[in-house]
């Protein structure tokens, strides 16, 4: 024989009971309270005073679906009991207790008030002494406290639960956002990556099949050329989908790319054929921040690059200078630069990728970013401002 003691069953929490089996009990507690209560009675037991005890006990059944209409339902019948055969009222209306509390708890705010008022005012009128009056109110505003705080409970229960869901909805809408944001960030890298590398080995491969014929040292250079730039971009492309890794370890983070490197840049614009030169102050003061030397490291990059790709230049000038509030950058080559009509149609940010990434790359760190053609509509020039940690707002 298996003991409910020794499997643990007893340490398990039983299933609720349903609620009709709960009010029914309820019912039958109080129809059987009701009826003893005549049955004590010595001089009142006739049978419509049974059938008024049994009256209040009835509507409990269905005090959920309206705990108001219910309440109304039984009270004649209590206040019959009370006013006609005050003997057998009951000294704990069970029916009565349980309709106000839930009343207090479910109903409407004009319920709950017009319930407390009108239950002390018949407790009052039914009863023969005040004393009496005192102790038949009590148990119906015990019953009113109750319910009340159950209600308050249930609201904070439900007000905390929905603040919860709204949380996590915000959670995951700030998750939604930082993959978004990551992915752009992850696409500029990409793009800036392979944008200048395969650029600078296009112009290099079109330009070493001539020089082979006329000058084979510069068409050995422009090969070596081609494999520093595949050789790095491939680095870099390594590191960054190291990043990407979910394999559960940890992932390969590289050193961001600053200031110091842009000579590096320019070496590699520089085996293409243009004339690069860069020009710096201000830069023996403290580094700016890291967000701020990457972006201004990838916007000089990928204004190099659109010169590469698109100008037909023979000269850029780099100036990066630092002020006591920002980063000041500037590009500007002497290329064939881009027609004014077409700047008006849509604007230069509308073209390409790069100029876009550009702009977001300052915008990212407080700053701003133009581009147009130079001055009388020759070459075209790039400008960038970018907040350091003392000019950011």
């Amino acid at each position: 024989m298996n003991s409910p003691f020794r499997n643990g069953s007893w340490g398990q929490r039983l299933p609720a009971p349903p609620p009709v089996a709960v009010d029914s009990a309820l019912a039958l507690l109080a129809a059987v309270v009701a009826v003893l209560s005549v049955l004590q009675s010595e001089y009142i037991r006739t049978w419509w005073v049974y059938a008024l005890a049994l009256g209040t006990a009835l509507p409990l059944p269905w005090r959920r679906r309206a705990p108001f209409v219910c309440l109304l339902l039984m009270t004649p019948c209590s206040e019959g009991i009370s006013l006609w055969a005050h003997s057998a009222y009951p000294q704990v209306p069970v029916a009565a207790i349980v309709l106000i509390y839930t009343v207090a708890e479910q109903g409407a705010d004009w319920q709950r008030w017009f319930t407390l008022v009108a239950a002390t005012v018949i407790t009052v009128l039914s009863t023969h002494s005040p004393n009496g009056a005192i102790f038949s109110w009590l148990p119906m505003a015990g019953g009113y406290i109750l319910g009340s705080t159950v209600r308050e409970l249930r609201r904070s229960i439900r007000a905390q639960a929905e603040r919860a869901a709204q949380l996590e909805r915000e959670a995951a809408v700030r998750a939604a956002r930082a993959t978004v944001e990551e992915r752009a960030r992850i696409a500029r890298e990409m793009h800036d990556i392979l944008a200048h590398a395969v650029s600078l080995m296009v112009v290099q491969a079109e330009a070493g099949p001539v020089a082979v014929r006329t000058r084979p040292d510069r068409a050995i250079a422009a090969f070596d050329a081609i494999a520093d730039s595949g050789r790095d971009a491939m680095a870099q492309l390594r590191r960054m989908l190291g990043v990407l890794k979910e394999d559960g370890g940890a992932p390969e983070r590289s050193p961001a790319p600053t200031l110091a490197s842009l000579p590096a840049v320019l070496d590699r614009v520089r085996a293409s054929g243009i004339r690069c030169e860069l020009h710096t102050s201000g830069l023996d003061a403290p580094e700016p921040p890291q967000d701020v030397a990457a972006a201004a490291y990838r916007i000089v990059q990928e204004a190099l690059t659109n010169t590469v790709r698109h100008a037909s230049a023979s000269r850029v000038d780099v100036r990066v200078e630092r002020t006591e509030s920002a980063l000041e950058i500037t590009v500007s080559d002497d290329g064939r630069g881009v027609p004014v009509p077409s700047s008006r149609q849509g604007g230069l940010w509308s073209g390409g990728r790069g100029l876009i990434g550009i702009r977001e790359r300052a915008a990212a760190c407080g700053g701003s970013a133009t581009a147009g053609p130079g001055r009388d509509g020759r070459g075209f020039v790039v400008t960038a401002r970018l907040p350091t940690d003392s000019g950011r707002t």
